[in-house]
């Protein structure tokens, strides 16, 4: 931080405060906060855009699109840093030119060396994130994901063995560590029971190592691969049963007043009204099809549904709420998203949210 004093007939004393942090470190935080593993495969998050001339980040500017009517929002604002919610560039490029929309957002990112940073399914995922925001529009109890995400073990198979005698164990287990050394193994020796975590690559030198053994001193030999670990509370969607029983067009009005919506769609399961209750509630920021098809549910609230799978919902007896997709994660950046950012950016980064962002989509 730096401090400028300025002096002025008028003015006794002003200063001015110039905060920043260095872009790497920036990039750093935002993937602690939300670890880029969270999001899924077919995904594009991540640092997107970076100027060649690296740079400290003075002014971010929160968008849930980037379209060029928020980079020239970034431009007036003095932002250097645009973080958006869904990534601009998702398919790959060919070219940088002026010939398409998204291309030039980038061609005017790198000239005006704006950075361009995107979450979008690691927020999705992430504890706390958008889905959590979402469901918040109720009174809900026991909130869990729809579908968990899940962590790579630390390593990927174990092999588990039986020797004749605890001296032969733990002869072979410094066979192992004089060999392997180079290797990452996890070992462990009770009594003549040896078992060896490792990777895949490293599992034929450990085998080939139990043949070294010698006689017939190995009583037994199994090979197990190890799954992903589900990481509660992380995962994409949430459902929840409510703390108390409301009417469908309570929990409309509910949604249109957390979402400051004077409009939302509705459609209603088979052989209920308005009036009919609701006990359980899913949610799914953005396109939620995939991730709510096939749950039981009173009511699921999502951005966007294809006509068919809004049909095969209310015909199975689920209420779905539509606010068009990006009004279920707009919301998120500015009551969640803004104040956390300023606190992980220990506030040497000024935090902006784009006034300019829309959903394309309106009521009229």
């Amino acid at each position: 931080m730096n401090c400028i004093r300025l002096h002025h007939p008028l003015v006794r004393c002003l200063h001015v405060r110039l905060y920043s942090m260095d872009l790497s470190e920036v990039v750093q935080k935002l993937n602690s906060l939300a670890p880029l593993t969270l999001a899924e495969s077919w995904d594009n998050v991540g640092l997107l855009v970076e100027p060649y001339s690296k740079k400290a980040v003075h002014k971010m500017l929160l968008t849930n699109d980037l379209t060029e009517e928020v980079v020239e929002e970034a431009e007036q604002q003095g932002a250097d840093f645009i973080l958006s919610y869904h990534p601009p560039v998702f398919r790959p490029l060919k070219r940088i030119t002026s010939s398409s929309w998204k291309e030039r957002i980038v061609a005017r990112c790198l000239e005006r060396g704006i950075v361009v940073y995107s979450p979008h399914t690691a927020h999705d995922a992430l504890k706390g994130g958008v889905n959590d925001w979402l469901i918040r529009a109720f009174d809900c109890k026991d909130v869990t994901p729809l579908q968990h995400s899940t962590a790579a073990p630390q390593f990927s198979h174990q092999v588990t063995m039986q020797l004749a005698t605890i001296d032969n164990a733990m002869a072979f287990e410094r066979k192992l560590k004089n060999e392997l050394n180079s290797a990452r193994v996890f070992i462990s020796t009770v009594g003549s029971h040896i078992m060896v975590q490792c990777q895949e690559r490293t599992l034929p030198a450990v085998i080939s190592l139990t043949n070294k053994v010698g006689g017939d001193s190995a009583a037994y030999l199994s090979i197990t691969k190890l799954e992903k670990i589900p990481e509660l509370g992380y995962g994409m969607g949430r459902q929840c049963m409510l703390s108390v029983p409301i009417t469908i067009k309570e929990a409309v009005d509910k949604v249109k007043t957390y979402l400051s919506l004077p409009h939302v769609r509705v459609a209603l399961a088979q052989k209920t009204d308005m009036s009919s209750e609701v006990r359980s509630v899913s949610v799914c920021a953005g396109s939620g099809s995939s991730v709510l098809r096939g749950r039981q549910s009173d009511l699921w609230l999502t951005g966007e549904m294809s006509h068919h799978d809004v049909f095969d919902a209310t015909q199975a007896g689920t209420t779905v709420i539509l606010t068009d997709h990006s009004n279920s994660e707009r919301g998120y950046l500015v009551s969640v998203l803004r104040p956390l950012l300023t606190t992980l950016l220990e506030t040497k980064v000024e935090v902006l949210v784009s006034e300019r962002d829309r959903d394309p989509l309106q009521v009229v």
